[in-house]
């Protein structure tokens, strides 16, 4: 590690944290330095690299090439495209591939001093203009290959390429490297990749964890959330309605919360994954797991906050079994809510996109969660759609748990009725149900996780 920090010139700099690109830590070149940094660390003998010096000004793309040259010196080979560089940076390259619109080959081979082997080979070229005098070698290069001079001079650059005794020569060298030394065994892989599926699962647990704590922000921010919705204190005499509507809402507001909050952490670390998944580092489902279970505690601990500030501030009944299952209904509400955000993300393929999906889908629940229209009084064509949302069994679980079993009377639209019949018939609300209901509030983050997990897999939105 110490080598590769010194070799990427990185070591002065080793304890810094790399924060967000353009908001906060490292520059953009030394970031370009770090994603080299961390291929280095597995010693591969080949490195490729797509465009490294885009994006830089020309003292960081200096920088960066600088470090490239470090590498080579290490007897390692460096493959890169890059587009039109400036003369230090193009010359610092032992051999190039040139190639015309469509990928034909119109040159490949060594440069030489100053470019001289390039600037021969088209130089000989009939009617290919003379460089100029301290003329970058790479901007003649493009000039003089340019299809409209092709389409002046009439000739085909990559046609000349194929009859020169350049192409020839590399063709030799190609057919000899291409058969295998006598006596050596075929390469084989016994794995796919070098740890096993426990060890690469925990390291991505460590990383998630190192990732979530050193983000106070996402943190921090849900917790102080909780409290400031939840310090809503209402009468001692509020009836059934108004306990239902501050139970409602506290949740609601938590849980979108939530949902919204994790679509910025989701969509930035898949490109991570997308990245080191290609490296062979470990498969998306050790990613995807491993974000998945580090939720659990901070959600515990958001959970235990929004017990401890909501259920005296609703004046609730304080007797254990009770303040368990509104306990048990929180937490699960807190995870599906944290894994449908992360679902939504995973089948967008922006944070935009996943913004839009998930804030249609807080009012799709909200609508449907049988507080605004209750289940009874649904149309029978959409009432299916409150029996599969998540936040009507959040909020029959958090209610039934309650006053499902109190049998004192109140005044309800005029009549005098028990609670536990004024929940059943206006509701649905039913105690004998509250197995169910706990089975499915587990059941959701489940199939939640389970979403996310399969298509972070299946799907990819990289843009190369």
């Amino acid at each position: 590690m110490k080598e590769v920090l010194q070799l990427i010139e990185l070591d002065e700099i080793k304890d810094a944290l790399v924060g967000t690109c353009g908001v906060s830590g490292i520059s953009t070149e030394q970031r370009k330095r770090l994603t080299i940094a961390v291929e280095l660390v597995s010693n591969p003998s080949i490195i490729f690299m797509d465009e490294p010096t885009t994006g830089l000004d020309a003292r960081a793309a200096v920088a960066v090439m600088r470090v490239v040259k470090n590498i080579v010196s290490t007897k390692r080979t460096v493959v890169c495209t890059i587009h039109q560089p400036s003369i230090d940076i193009f010359e610092a390259f032992n051999e190039i591939i040139l190639m015309k619109r469509g990928g034909q080959i119109i040159y490949s081979g060594e440069l030489g001093q100053n470019s001289c082997n390039l600037i021969e080979y088209f130089e000989g070229i009939p009617g290919v203009s003379k460089i100029k005098e301290n003329y970058n070698p790479a901007t003649w290069m493009l000039e003089v290959t340019n299809p409209s001079v092709e389409a002046e001079l009439g000739v085909d650059f990559a046609h000349l390429y194929k009859e020169s005794h350049l192409y020839q020569r590399n063709k030799k060298l190609v057919n000899e490297l291409r058969v295998p030394t006598q006596g050596l065994e075929e390469l084989h892989f016994t794995t796919h990749f070098s740890q096993n599926r426990w060890e690469q699962f925990k390291t991505c647990l460590w990383k998630q964890h190192l990732s979530y704590w050193r983000n106070p922000t996402y943190n921090l921010g849900r917790l102080i959330l909780a409290m400031v919705h939840l310090w809503q204190k209402v009468d001692k005499d509020q009836d059934l309605f108004n306990i239902m509507g501050s139970v409602y809402v506290f949740t609601i507001s938590i849980g979108a919360s939530n949902l919204l909050s994790i679509l910025p952490i989701v969509t930035s670390q898949r490109t991570i994954m997308y990245r080191e998944r290609f490296a062979g580092m470990y498969p998306s489902k050790a990613h995807s797991l491993a974000q998945v279970i580090i939720e659990i505690p901070y959600i515990f601990l958001e959970a235990t906050l929004f017990l401890i500030i909501s259920y005296p501030a609703v004046n609730l009944y304080e007797s254990a079994y009770k303040v368990s299952w509104y306990f048990y209904d929180i937490f699960c509400t807190l995870l599906n809510y944290k894994y449908m955000g992360m679902a939504i993300a995973s089948l967008s393929s922006t944070y935009q996109m996943a913004s839009i999906c998930g804030s249609f889908c807080i009012t799709v629940v909200n609508l449907f969660s049988g507080f605004l229209i209750p289940q009874p009084m649904l149309p029978k064509w959409w009432v299916w759609f409150y029996w599969i949302i998540p936040t009507s069994w959040t909020l029959r679980g958090l209610i039934t748990s309650q006053y499902g079993d109190i049998n004192r009377e109140i005044i309800a639209f005029g009549k005098r009725k028990t609670i536990t019949a004024f929940l059943k018939s206006h509701y649905g609300f039913k105690h004998e149900d509250m197995l169910l209901t706990a089975i499915l509030l587990l059941a959701y983050p489940i199939f939640f996780a389970s979403i996310f997990t399969f298509f972070t897999a299946k799907l990819n939105f990289q843009r190369r």
